[in-house]
C-alpha cells in the first residue's frame, strides 16, 4: 500500500470517528493534505497556523488510534504549513556528499520530527531560563559533553523548544542524526508491537530498535508519562545504555525534577542524575513582555499593537508560555474578525474575556484606571509609566496607584509591574501618601470620588 492509499483508508476510518461538521472542518480536502510517507512518517500539509494547532492539540491522539487500525506498523505524523513544503523540498533534494564512496543524505527537520522554527534564534533569554539556555546551547554545540541534559520545569515554559533548537542546530551543522519523540509516543509505539502483531514480530521489534538506537541524538520529551509504563521504562533502560555507551547525546525533558520522579525504577533515576540537570522557571513579567514582542515580530498582521496591549496579555497570562501564545493568538484573530485588523486594548479585554474569569474585572482593572486618571491630569500613559518624578506627573501616578489598590484585587508587585516595573515597596509608599492627602484634602477626596464614578 503506497502513502496515498494509506492516507485514503485512513481517513475513511477516521471519518467513522468524528461527526460530519468536524470532519469536514478540519480534514476536508482543500485544507488538509496527504504529502508524503517516508521511514513511518506521514507528512500532511495544512494551509493555516492554526488549522495545524488545533489538529495537533485536540485530534493527534484520535488519528494515531486511527491509523494503527489500518496498518500495522508504527506510522508517526508530521504536519506542516504548505508554507513549508519549500524549505522541506530544498533540503529533500540536497546535492549527495560522498565519503569513502557512500551516499549521506542530509537529514531535515521534518524526519526528526523537529519544528524547524523553534530555534536557538527564537528562544526568548530570560533570568527564569538563562541556566537551561545556555546548557542547550553548549550541548548543541558538543553533543555527548553533557550527557544527559535532563530540562525540567511546569507545562508550557519552554522545554520543548529548546529542545527542537539543539536538534535544528545539531542538523545544520554536522551529519549527526538526530530524533525527537515524546514518552507516550515511544511507549505507544512499544506496545502496539504487540497489540497489533503476530507473535513472530522480531523484525518489528529489531525496527523499533534500530529506530531508536541507531541516532547521534535521541530527545524525549514529558519523560515523566514513561512512570505508568514499566515495560516501557525497560525499552528505555536498555536504549538509554546502549546510546550512552555509544556517547550519543540524550536529552530528557520533565515537568518535575529527576528525584521527583516516584515512580520511575532507581536504574533510571540515578542514570538521570550522571549528567547536567537544568530548571526552566515560571516567565517573569519583563520575560513575558519579550516573549510576545518576539512573537508578534513574526506575524505580519502584527506590527502595530499598543505596548498597552501587549502588558495587558503579560499581566493576565502569566502561568506559561502556550498561554501567551494562545491569547496573542485570540487577539489578532478577533481584531480581524470584528475590528479590520486594528488592535486596541479594548478588543483585546474582549477577546480574551472568557479566559479570564476569575481576574480581575475590565471595568476596574489596572489599566483602565491608568487611562481614567491619565485623562484627568491630561498626561500620556508614556509618562505615568516612566521615570518622570516630576509632581504634575509623580502624584497623578500615585492616585492611580491608590485607586487600583482600592478597585483591584490585585498585589502591590502585579500593581508594579503596570507602572514600569517600579518595585512593591514604591507601590506602597504612593498608596500611603494618597491614603493620608485624602484625610486632609477636600479637593483631592472629591477628585477621587469623580474618577470612581466613572469607573464604575
Amino acid at each position: 500500500m503506497n502513502g496515498r492509499e494509506l492516507w485514503n483508508k485512513f481517513l475513511d476510518n477516521l471519518k467513522n470517528e468524528l461527526t460530519n461538521m468536524s470532519f469536514d472542518t478540519w480534514f476536508n480536502e482543500e485544507d488538509t493534505k496527504f504529502y508524503s510517507l517516508e521511514n513511518n512518517v506521514l507528512t500532511i500539509t495544512v494551509n493555516q497556523e492554526f488549522i495545524k494547532k488545533h489538529i495537533e492539540e485536540f485530534y493527534l491522539n484520535m488519528m494515531n488510534e486511527a491509523m494503527a487500525k489500518v496498518t500495522n506498523d508504527n506510522i508517526t505524523f508530521n504536519i506542516i504549513l504548505e508554507s513549508e513544503i519549500q524549505e522541506l523540498e530544498k533540503n529533500k533534494h540536497k546535492n549527495d556528499t560522498f565519503n569513502d564512496l557512500v551516499v549521506h543524505e542530509k537529514q531535515s527537520p521534518f524526519n526528526a520530527n523537529l519544528n524547524p522554527d523553534y530555534t536557538f534564534e527564537t528562544f526568548v533569554v530570560g533570568k527564569s531560563n538563562n541556566f537551561a539556555y545556555k546548557a542547550a546551547v553548549m550541548t548543541a554545540e558538543a553533543p555527548g559533553s553533557y550527557n544527559p541534559l535532563v530540562l525540567y520545569g511546569e507545562s508550557g515554559v519552554g522545554k520543548t523548544h529548546l529542545m527542537h533548537a539543539i536538534g535544528n542546530y545539531i542538523i545544520k551543522n554536522s551529519d549527526k542524526k538526530v530524533l525527537y519523540i515524546t514518552s507516550d509516543k515511544f511507549v505507544d509505539e512499544y506496545t502496539r508491537i504487540f497489540r497489533y502483531s503476530d507473535k513472530n514480530n522480531f523484525d518489528k521489534i529489531d525496527a523499533f530498535k534500530e529506530k531508536y538506537r541507531n541516532v547521534d541524538v535521541l530527545m524525549i520529551d514529558d519523560i515523566q508519562f514513561l512512570g505508568t509504563a514499566p515495560k516501557g521504562q525497560e525499552e528505555f533502560f536498555n536504549t538509554f545504555n546502549e546510546l550512552h555507551s555509544a556517547n550519543k547525546q540524550i536529552i530528557i525533558a520533565s515537568d518535575r525534577p529527576v528525584d521527583d520522579l516516584n515512580s520511575f525504577e532507581n536504574r533510571l533515576i540515578t542514570r538521570f542524575n550522571w549528567g547536567l540537570t537544568a530548571n526552566i522557571a515560571t516567565p517573569d513579567y519583563d520575560l513575558r513582555v519579550n516573549i510576545i514582542k518576539n512573537k508578534l515580530a513574526f506575524k505580519e498582521t502584527a506590527s502595530d499593537i499598543p505596548i498597552e496591549v501587549i502588558e495587558y496579555i503579560a499581566n493576565n497570562f502569566d502561568s506559561d508560555i502556550r498561554k501567551l501564545e494562545g491569547a496573542i493568538t485570540r487577539v489578532l484573530a478577533y481584531s480581524s474578525m470584528f475590528n479590520h485588523g486594528e488592535v486596541t486594548l479594548d478588543i483585546a479585554v474582549e477577546a480574551l474575556k472568557d479566559q479570564l474569569h476569575g481576574k480581575s474585572i475590565y471595568k476596574n482593572d489596572v489599566q483602565r484606571i491608568q487611562r481614567a486618571v491619565c485623562d484627568y491630569y491630561k498626561i500620556s500613559i508614556e509618562q505615568m509609566k516612566g521615570k518622570n518624578r516630576n509632581n504634575s506627573v509623580n502624584f497623578p501616578r500615585q492616585v492611580a496607584i491608590y485607586l487600583c489598590r482600592e478597585l483591584t484585587t490585585e498585589s502591590f508587585p502585579k500593581i508594579g509591574s503596570y507602572f514600569g516595573g517600579r518595585n512593591h515597596s514604591t507601590i506602597i509608599s504612593a498608596d500611603k501618601k494618597i491614603r493620608e492627602e485624602i484625610t486632609k484634602n477636600d479637593d483631592l477626596r472629591n477628585v477621587i470620588k469623580d474618577l470612581k464614578r466613572s469607573l464604575s
